[in-house]
């Protein structure tokens, strides 16, 4: 068996078209109209496509806060100024660094599925290396090992 891609239901296709692959940089790889596929990851369907393939009764529910689909982004700071441009973007928070260092910011898609952006790992450890740490301090402020911290310095 061999798992597809997850599939995100929205009330507007063509704003959820444009938010994947205005902001996030996504392509659509494939328009079914009612199902589009963008960059063979991710499948959005219309709701009412959605509904005819659930028993009628069923209640379907946006922004449910339970689940995110999380991308990685080299460039961060680059991403943050992209998306100050979008004006109507709700947050679930704003950009913030984790303990382990990584910086990442959550927000709602236009159907309020939790989307995360986060910067890659190997940008974390390359800055905390870049400041002059030894890769056994990386590994510590991280909280991962020392082989992940060289692997990800490409040592």
């Amino acid at each position: 068996m061999k798992m597809g891609c997850p599939l995100l239901v929205v009330r507007d296709m063509e704003r959820a078209k444009r938010f994947y692959r205005d902001l996030l940089g996504m392509e659509v790889t494939g328009d079914f109209g009612a199902n589009v596929v963008l960059s063979d990851r991710l499948s959005v369907q219309t709701l009412g496509s959605w509904k005819t393939f659930i028993r009628d009764e069923a209640e379907i529910r946006f922004g449910g806060n339970d689940a995110e689909l999380y991308f990685e982004e080299a460039d961060l700071d680059g991403f943050l100024e992209r998306l100050a441009a979008y004006p109507d973007i709700e947050y679930v928070h704003p950009p913030k660094e984790h303990s382990w260092g990584q910086r990442a910011v959550r927000l709602y898609d236009p159907a309020r599925h939790i989307i995360e952006v986060g910067e890659e790992m190997t940008a974390v450890t390359r800055r905390f290396f870049d400041s002059g740490l030894t890769p056994e301090q990386v590994a510590v402020r991280m909280g991962v090992p020392v082989k992940t911290v060289r692997r990800w310095l490409n040592e």
